[in-house]
């Protein structure tokens, strides 16, 4: 069982950023990767990011390569999604899951709302 957390959501203007937190915990931490998620109004839920426990290898949706960082802080069981360069299509609710297999999440978090606002 993996549970999971997320902060740091809120309202910013375009242009600006915003790093999102999820707290992980459970006891086998170390056999998921982590991923990002989010759902716009009306929209399907969507991939963001992945990354691993043990490996520094990283994974994105390609739209979002380059202005969004996922990272992670073992010490922490902490994984960031660091979002540079916010624009209006961003708006969405961003969830953290944890999966065994890449891209096929068993857990999740609640989800924080992050609004970009123009």
């Amino acid at each position: 069982q993996v549970q999971l957390v997320e902060s740091g959501g809120g309202l910013v203007q375009v242009g600006e950023s915003l790093r999102l937190s999820c707290a992980a915990s459970g006891r086998t931490l170390s056999m998921y990767f982590m991923h990002w998620f989010r759902q716009a109004p009306g929209k399907e839920r969507e991939f963001v990011a992945a990354i691993s426990w043990s490996s520094p290898t990283t994974y994105y949706a390609g739209s979002l390569k380059g202005r969004f960082t996922i990272s992670r802080d073992n010490a922490k069981n902490t994984v960031y999604l660091q979002m540079n360069s916010l624009r209006p299509e961003d708006t969405a609710v961003y969830y953290c899951a944890a999966g065994k297999v890449l891209r096929v999440p068993q857990y999740w978090g609640q989800g924080t709302q992050v609004i970009v606002s123009s």
